[in-house]
């Protein structure tokens, strides 16, 4: 008979059915890894490839802004405009890096001319043709659709603007700041930010089954770049889990700090980074991501001593069944009895 979370996670790969997935889960540092799918079997096992985690990677970004900040280099209320253009006036209500980790800069989901360019592959590669110069000048010049910090509304564009930003204000380039700053502090040597080829990364595949090419982010790489093993994604959330094990305490411990309320009547929280949600003995902190043909699921539970890794490779739809049986699984976890 198997180990009682080896059959939970069995369960919850059977119940998705994408191509490949993967299940993975820390509880009190013991891991479980199960894997399946629909597909046949590649020739390197599935909890050994690396898979796009998309939104999931804002996740990242916003540990390392907590850790810039925890170490003086910036301040959460630094206007962004002015640190990307030294001489602009900041103006009487700036979006500042806080404002754009945290969806609430006032800025549009995207770039308004992002779609037109955008359209012709948007079942493939959206975002290859947009680089990073087009991002930084889309923000520059942006119109802010209400005052930030008043509103939250989901923006991918918010966060691509803040990883130009951060880029700038230290002069060090985003790949580079952010291996430097967090996967290597971290330990995260199966985490890359660009397509590495089919011995390394997973193969996403649209709806019907068809297979995806390799996400190429363009500007975007602080929103969607990052795609791990799930071993290194556990490693990832075992340290929000136990930060003062961790080179990042500080920055740990920030970003499970909750900042604002949000969704109808307010009854969830968000962090700097995290969606925060109430759970039986304690609450759960998640993120999702998709990309054109793979799924994400991250989250974690400090009362419980629990992390979960969920990913599968089929682009998400309102039909997927990852999400909420990831989620549904985090939420019922308990501690282990001592």
């Amino acid at each position: 008979m198997s180990p009682p979370d080896a059959r939970l996670l069995d369960e919850a790969v059977r119940a998705v059915g994408a191509p490949d997935v993967v299940f993975a889960l820390s509880r009190d540092g013991r891991r479980t890894v199960r894997a399946g799918g629909t597909a046949p079997p590649a020739p390197v096992p599935r909890e050994r490839l690396r898979y796009e985690i998309g939104s999931a990677s804002k996740t990242f970004t916003g540990l390392l802004l907590a850790d810039l900040i925890a170490s003086g280099t910036l301040s959460g209320n630094d206007p962004a405009a002015s640190l990307l253009d030294p001489a602009r006036p900041p103006g009487r209500h700036p979006a500042t890096l806080t404002h754009l980790i945290t969806h609430t800069s006032g800025l549009p989901p995207l770039p308004a001319d992002f779609y037109p360019q955008a359209l012709p592959r948007w079942s493939t590669n959206p975002y290859a043709h947009y680089p990073p110069e087009r991002v930084v000048r889309a923000f520059l010049r942006a119109r802010l659709r209400y005052r930030p910090g008043t509103r939250w509304r989901y923006s991918n564009f918010a966060v691509a603007a803040l990883g130009h930003t951060l880029a700038a204000a230290t002069g060090t380039p985003w790949e580079r700041l952010l291996t430097h700053r967090v996967l290597r502090p971290l330990g995260l040597r199966d985490t890359a930010l660009h397509p590495c080829g089919p011995d390394t990364d997973a193969t996403g595949h649209h709806e019907d089954g068809t297979p995806t090419p390799p996400l190429l982010i363009g500007g975007f790489q602080a929103a969607g770049a990052v795609r791990a093993t799930p071993r290194d994604l556990l490693t990832f959330l075992e340290a929000h889990l136990r930060p003062d094990a961790s080179p990042l305490a500080a920055a740990l411990r920030e970003v499970r700090r909750p900042l604002l309320r949000r969704g109808f009547g307010h009854p969830h929280t968000h962090t700097l980074t995290w969606f925060h949600h109430p759970a039986e003995g304690g609450s759960m902190y998640f993120h999702i991501g998709a990309t054109s043909g793979q799924t994400a699921f991250l989250g974690f539970r400090p009362d419980s001593g629990t992390a979960l890794v969920a990913l599968s490779t089929r682009r998400y739809s309102r039909r997927d069944t990852l999400v909420p049986t990831a989620y549904a699984l985090l939420d019922s976890l308990e501690a282990h009895p001592c």
